[in-house]
């Protein structure tokens, strides 16, 4: 039985309780939070995906694109096979998508589960994101305690302007329209 007290006082905090405190937080860790990021929404055949907000796109001959992810993933584990992975950009629509395949909302019959998909031979992607990028793996390297992920881009289809999500200090944000 679930009990819910109304007392003066007894309200609910909107405050993780298993967060460390200010003072104990890496000044690392807190300056990232502070440095807004986009949110990206990485995936390749398989399918496997992961939201990844430390993506990098560097213009040059050949394009490119750096990104930090988990080593211990499925995704890391399916670019490592396939050689190849899509990155879409996300919108503020896709925050429970985010969620998702960050690893912080059910996803009960899968990732990809629910919601359409357009299938390209990098890695699905959602049908309503605002474009994607196909990437060919160059390397990958331990750094930090993540992967960093150099890819050369093969393929850039976009469509039509779109806002991005952002994450900035633990929290999604979508710029003022």
């Amino acid at each position: 039985m679930f009990h819910v007290n109304h007392e003066p006082g007894a309200e609910i905090h909107h405050t993780d309780p298993f967060a460390v405190p200010t003072g104990q937080r890496s000044p690392v860790r807190r300056l990232r939070g502070r440095l807004a990021a986009p949110v990206t929404l990485w995936t390749a055949p398989g399918p496997a995906g992961l939201t990844v907000s430390s993506t990098l796109v560097a213009e040059g001959e050949p394009d490119r694109l750096l990104g930090l992810i988990d080593a211990e993933s499925d995704l890391w584990a399916a670019i490592e096979e396939a050689g190849r992975f899509a990155v879409a950009p996300l919108g503020p629509p896709h925050r429970q998508l985010a969620d998702r395949f960050a690893g912080l909302f059910p996803a009960p019959g899968g990732l990809f589960a629910g919601g359409a998909w357009t299938d390209t031979p990098y890695g699905p992607i959602p049908a309503d994101a605002g474009g994607w990028v196909g990437c060919r793996l160059d390397t990958a390297r331990e750094y930090g305690w993540a992967l960093l992920v150099e890819a050369t881009i093969e393929a850039v289809d976009l469509a039509e302007e779109t806002s991005p999500l952002l994450h900035y200090r633990g929290r999604y944000h979508e710029l003022p329209g």
